[in-house]
């Protein structure tokens, strides 16, 4: 049996189907048993979805309290004006008066098409008609995940867990994406649950700064939605004694365990890339400090010119090298050394930026593989990062010509 959001203490969900996509299930309903703690990140494009701007007012009113999340796929809710306002709130009214809890208690979310108006009438009806059927069987897990999904080929869960003291805690999560996905949080929807009790402050910071290390280190095509957040909620049912302390050593085992799972549902993301052949790994060492790692991989690995060298098996580093130094990051060529390989083998292409010669038929096999690493070490410092991307296809230029039609 699979262990998803459901083997947290006190989740229960479903995905249900209710008519505004023609036949997979549209809309997920996750609800925790008591009021949760919650951090969460949101797009930073100034077209903002109403779902995202209620939620926002809702977590400003409860001071980051929450208990349950609406998602409907298949129609963003953005760009809809009063209409579509009205709509998120009329999600929000819904799910409270059948779960008895306050409205600002409960956070909405969208995906989908961007300016049609919101099916509010359909949306508020499966509301309704589904909050009873939730459950913390796995299947109602797995049902939510497949309900948040757009373009994607498949549902991404994940989970983890860990001991403090003899106690299990445990961490769940659902996520979509496949397209429009760019580093520039969220990039995607993603809804994390944890059964853990910790402070608050301590949420945020482990959430925000492994978000900045997964979801924030991806990229498709470049693209940032309207739509955008990833949340998760904190509701103490593990009964640990709070975590008030970031020496705690609990606390850093929370912080890793929770990387590890927000990596995972990342890489899931990337995999399921709209169009995408290949999944590339972006590894650099030695920069100066890691968030001008984490720009320059940012800006390599959603360059156009990559992306297509990659898709037509062109080891043609020079076009790594040269969106490394469009990147604003200062360091010098003379310095690099540049890698193409996978898991199993590798080629050095530059050292000190100096090219090599290279066994072209050993690089173009290794171009042939489904998953890529482009390895760069600058010599400027010792940081480190590590980010995910795709290349770019003509099945995806197809694909989003034709999105509406």
């Amino acid at each position: 049996m699979i262990r998803n959001i459901t083997n947290v203490r006190g989740i229960k969900c479903w995905g249900a189907h209710t008519g505004v996509k023609s036949m997979r299930r549209d809309l997920a309903i996750l609800y925790s048993e008591v009021p949760a703690k919650v951090s969460a990140t949101f797009t930073q494009n100034l077209v903002v979805a109403e779902p995202i701007k209620l939620t926002k007012k809702h977590l400003d009113e409860t001071n980051n309290v929450a208990q349950a999340i609406i998602c409907n796929s298949g129609n963003a809710n953005a760009v809809t004006g009063k209409q579509g306002e009205e709509g998120a709130l009329a999600m929000a009214e819904a799910a409270a008066k059948e779960f008895n809890i306050d409205t600002n208690k409960v956070m909405v979310a969208s995906t989908g098409i961007i300016g049609k108006a919101f099916p509010t009438e359909e949306v508020v009806e499966g509301i309704k008609e589904n909050v009873k059927k939730i459950s913390e069987n796995s299947r109602a897990g797995s049902f939510a995940a497949n309900a948040i999904l757009t373009t994607d080929t498949f549902a991404k869960e994940g989970f983890v867990e860990f001991q403090i003291d003899g106690n299990t805690i445990n961490i769940g999560g659902i996520a979509k994406g496949s397209g429009m996905i760019h580093p520039n949080m969220a990039t995607m929807l993603a809804f994390a649950f944890t059964d853990l009790n910790i402070d608050q402050k301590l949420l945020d910071k482990a959430f925000k700064e492994a978000v900045d290390d997964s979801f924030n280190m991806i990229t498709v095509d470049g693209d940032t939605s309207t739509n955008d957040m990833a949340s998760i909620m904190a509701n103490g049912l593990a009964d640990n004694e709070m975590i008030t302390s970031a020496s705690d050593p609990h606390y850093q085992t929370f912080k890793e365990k929770l990387h590890e799972l927000m990596t995972y549902l990342a890489k899931l993301i990337i995999s399921d890339g709209e169009g995408a052949s290949k999944f590339i790994e972006y590894r650099l060492n030695g920069a100066k400090s890691k968030e001008e790692a984490r720009k320059m991989i940012r800006v390599v690995s959603d360059s156009s010119l990559v992306k297509t060298a990659m898709f037509g098996r062109d080891p043609n580093w020079g076009r790594v090298l040269a969106a490394m130094g469009r990147s604003g990051i200062a360091f010098d060529p003379d310095k690099v050394d540049l890698w193409l390989g996978n898991e199993n083998e590798e080629v050095k292409m530059l050292e000190q930026g100096r090219p090599l010669e290279f066994d072209m038929n050993l690089v173009k096999r290794i171009l042939k593989q489904s998953e890529i690493i482009i390895q760069m070490k600058l010599r400027e410092g010792r940081a480190s990062a590590i980010g995910w991307g795709t290349d770019l296809t003509t099945d995806y230029v197809m694909f989003n010509s034709m999105y509406t039609t």
